[in-house]
């Protein structure tokens, strides 16, 4: 297995993989290869995909306001999965936080997620109930839950 920065050219692949894990929480506007596109040429450093031979079989979307990083999808796929994979590359977005001065990670997990919400808890990353996530769309988008 390999870990390396995703590339725009990886799209189709790890649109593929978030597509085979339940649990996902897509929209058509952000996770689109134009949306994708926009988020790796701002955040180049914090994004990572892990390959085995030629097929994307994880990846981890991660990045920063200069302030605090987010991590927004992670992702392997089921016949991969407890192999250490999505820890691999959550350690490489931590890394690659440390190296540009980020200090604190924040993510969001789907309630129904269990096996999301055991692998962020499992590698450290604590729930907060003192928070109330709130967001606002300001354009019409379609979801895709998987």
């Amino acid at each position: 297995m390999n870990i390396r920065i995703m590339h725009t050219s990886d799209y189709e692949s790890v649109y593929q993989l978030w597509m085979s894990c339940k649990g996902m929480g897509l929209n058509d506007l952000d996770d689109s290869k134009e949306g994708i596109e926009k988020f790796l040429n701002r955040n180049p450093e914090t994004c990572f995909v892990a390959e085995e031979g030629q097929s994307v079989i994880g990846a981890d979307i991660a990045g920063n306001d200069g302030r605090r990083g987010y991590i927004y999808h992670t992702a392997v796929s089921p016949a991969h999965r407890r192999r250490g994979i999505a820890t691999k590359l959550t350690d490489n977005v931590i890394s690659a936080f440390r190296k540009i001065g980020i200090n604190k990670i924040a993510l969001v997990v789907f309630s129904r997620n269990a096996d999301g919400n055991a692998f962020w808890e499992k590698i450290g990353f604590s729930s907060r109930d003192d928070l109330v996530y709130r967001n606002k769309a300001i354009a019409e988008m379609t979801r895709i839950d998987t």
